[in-house]
């Protein structure tokens, strides 16, 4: 007894005191091996009961990791479901949104979407913005999803334009026109008695951003002073002028701190390229050196990208599409050609980059961009996908709309 474990040789040595003191001590051979018989079956009992608590526990503790394992797999497979649903966003936004409600990790209401749309995780700008300026969406839904994603930050200083770049402007102006009437809207809604009317922080804020670009991008040579800025901005205040300080302080303040406009979340290039409106191998003629090469060309997002090769991720050139026309002309060197120039033309560079061999990204050298297709059909294609492309820059449209309201509002008041 004196090898057994101290646990065990306690039981024993309490089992011989219990049976010294219960057995009798005049029993025949055949009711002592009896006896010896029954504490035999018991103690095989007591054996079989240990062995199934030991395996009713390790069957326990198996049941509880299932349920702590499948608890696990139900939160990666949400987060899997979430991060699909944010891909789907980012290429098409409306079925990105109904594939997040479809698994019910969205409700379909304005507060939720534009709650999902404000903190913007692996989101696209651009698609944000696109989903913000939707038009086939019921009206009363659209002006409740904007009014909630404003309503995030309370605006109350005109300088929170910055938080226009929580996304992207649309390039279609009827979308930028809703998205700018919503700040207008939230702005004079915090700060009441600021401007006479929702026009007037239409107008302005638009002035700003023009100013912004104005001043800090590198391309616009022809840079207004404070006095020119002032100036574009009389009598926008229901007829009247806004006070003289408050434009001189918006000017300084984005002279001294432009906008910053973060990077963009979500894959800006698949989001570019992964549906464009065309296509295809194409010839361009160079801007300095006059050789032909032959590139891959993608329309998409009303500017026109070409590649050296169709595997490259990054491409050669972009010619942005904005305020350019496109005609079909004759070449004695190449078949089916056309070219995109600037109406109206006085010697000006038509404004596009391109990357050079050694990675640098340097300005177009193009007056007119001269491209073959290799077919006559293709390039009635092209020329009619370009066409439907090219967009003249909503932004004095609108203002000048918005301008005129303002004049007409203030002749109807005069008696």
């Amino acid at each position: 007894l004196g090898t057994l474990p101290p646990s065990i040789y306690g039981a024993v040595a309490d089992s011989f005191f219990f049976f010294s003191l219960t057995v009798p001590v005049d029993l025949s051979p055949e009711e002592r091996s009896e006896l010896e018989d029954i504490r035999r079956r018991k103690g095989v009992l007591l054996q079989e009961i240990q062995r199934l608590r030991e395996e009713l526990r390790e069957a326990i503790l198996e049941v509880e990791g299932l349920e702590t394992s499948t608890e696990g797999s139900k939160t990666l497979q949400k987060s899997r479901h979430v991060a699909m649903g944010r891909k789907k966003f980012n290429m098409d936004p409306k079925k990105g949104i109904a594939f997040l409600v479809e698994n019910e990790l969205l409700r379909h209401t304005p507060e939720d979407i534009a709650q999902f749309l404000y903190k913007g995780e692996g989101l696209n700008k651009t698609a944000i913005g696109d989903y913000l300026g939707e038009r086939c969406m019921a009206l009363t839904f659209l002006l409740s999803l904007i009014s909630c994603f404003f309503n995030q930050p309370c605006i109350t200083d005109l300088y929170d334009l910055q938080f226009l770049w929580s996304f992207r402007l649309p390039g279609e102006a009827q979308k930028i026109d809703r998205m700018m009437e919503a700040f207008a809207q939230r702005y004079c809604h915090c700060n009441p008695g600021v401007f006479q009317s929702t026009d007037t922080c239409y107008v302005l804020s638009f002035a700003i951003i023009m100013l912004n670009t104005s001043l800090h991008n590198p391309n616009v040579r022809d840079k207004p002073g404070v006095d020119r800025f002032i100036s574009m901005n009389r009598g926008i205040n229901e007829g009247g002028d806004l006070p003289e300080e408050l434009l001189r302080n918006l000017y300084e303040s984005i002279k001294n701190e432009p906008f910053k406009i973060p990077e963009d979340d979500g894959n800006d290039l698949t989001h570019t390229f992964f549906n464009p409106d065309r296509e295809g191998w194409l010839l361009k003629l160079g801007g300095r050196v006059k050789t032909w090469k032959r590139r891959w060309f993608i329309l998409t997002d009303n500017c026109l990208y070409y590649f050296e090769y169709t595997t490259d991720k990054e491409p050669r050139g972009i010619i942005p599409l904005e305020n350019l026309s496109i005609r079909e002309v004759e070449d004695p060197r190449k078949p089916n050609c056309f070219e995109l120039y600037i109406p109206n033309n006085r010697g000006q560079l038509i404004k596009a980059c391109k990357t050079e061999a050694d990675g640098r990204v340097v300005e177009g050298n193009h007056m007119v961009y001269r491209i073959s297709a290799p077919t006559p059909e293709e390039k009635d294609e092209w020329i009619h996908s370009i066409k439907s492309a090219v967009s003249v820059d909503p932004f004095y449209e609108m203002l000048a709309a918005r301008k005129k309201r303002i004049s007409l509002k203030k002749k109807e008041e005069q008696p």
